[in-house]
Formats: C-alpha cells, sequence, structure tokens
C-alpha cells in the first residue's frame, strides 16, 4: 500500500505533525533527515541519501496504511548547532540523522538512528508491531461484530 509522505521543515513540523496524529489507523513514521542540497537534489547526509530509498520501498510495501512525515532538520552548519531545536526537544532529542521514529499516541514506540536507518530488518521491526496491532484490532472488531449479532 503507498505512503502517503509529507514534507515538514522547523517552522511548520508541529502542525504537519499534529494534522498527521489525527489522520486515523495506521502507521505513523517521523523521518527527520538533513536539508537537500538544490544543485544536487540531494541531502548533505551521506547516510540520509542512503537510507532513503531503503525505507520509501519497505513502508510502500506496508500491508497498514503509512504516513510518513519527512522532517527536514536544515542545512549541515544549522544541524551541528548543539541548541538545534530537534536535539533540544524533550520528545525526539535527536542526535544524529537520518532518525526513523514510529509516533503514537503522543510519543515514541520505536525509532532507528544514524547506522540502523537503512538496515531492512531493523525498518521491518519498526513497521511490523504497528501491523500486528493492525491485524489485532480487525480479529477484535470481528469478535464484537459477531458477539453483537441477535
Amino acid at each position: 500500500m503507498p505512503a502517503a509522505i509529507v514534507d515538514a521543515g522547523l517552522g511548520d513540523f508541529e502542525t504537519i505533525l499534529k494534522t498527521a496524529e489525527l489522520q486515523g489507523p495506521g502507521v505513523l513514521l517521523l523521518l527527520f533527515l538533513g536539508d537537500r542540497i538544490a544543485s544536487v537534489g540531494k541531502s548533505w547526509c551521506p547516510d540520509c541519501v542512503r537510507a532513503e530509498p531503503i525505507i520509501y520501498k519497505l513502508v510502500n510495501e506496508s500491508e497498514s496504511p503509512v504516513t510518513l512525515v519527512r522532517v527536514y532538520v536544515g542545512d549541515k552548519p544549522t544541524w551541528r548547532t548543539s541548541d538545534h531545536p530537534l536535539r533540544c526537544d524533550d520528545r525526539f532529542k535527536l542526535k544524529g540523522v537520518p532518525t526513523l521514529i514510529r509516533w503514537e499516541n503522543g510519543a515514541i514506540s520505536g525509532r532507528l538512528e544514524d547506522y540502523e536507518a537503512d538496515k531492512e530488518m531493523k525498518i521491518k521491526e519498526l513497521l511490523k508491531s504497528s501491523e500486528a496491532r493492525a491485524v489485532a484490532l480487525k480479529q477484535l472488531q470481528n469478535v464484537v461484530d459477531s458477539t453483537s449479532k441477535c
């Protein structure tokens, strides 16, 4: 099932996150990346360049609906400052990019950082637990539906 991909920068991230949280069932992933360099069309962060295609492939193959919010952290000098807002934000405490976070009920429920963010098995695990919940909810709904009939 194709993922819904939404881009956010530092200025509009909070609004986009709140909107994405209201989207309903499915997986909400936050992918923190270095900004793209316009002249080359790729991030200044080589780890981000390596991880992105793998992440996109796997979220698009997911059986559950996925919303992927790409959060661009700024150019390299901006990201490198110790007082970067996403480094200081107690919800995320980013240490590096790329960072892939599964966000549920207003909190982190799974996280892959830097060198883990391009590992297929780890990304699948991050998605799988949400898919398992979706299956369990569907099974529970079927039980409720079958017991509510007269």
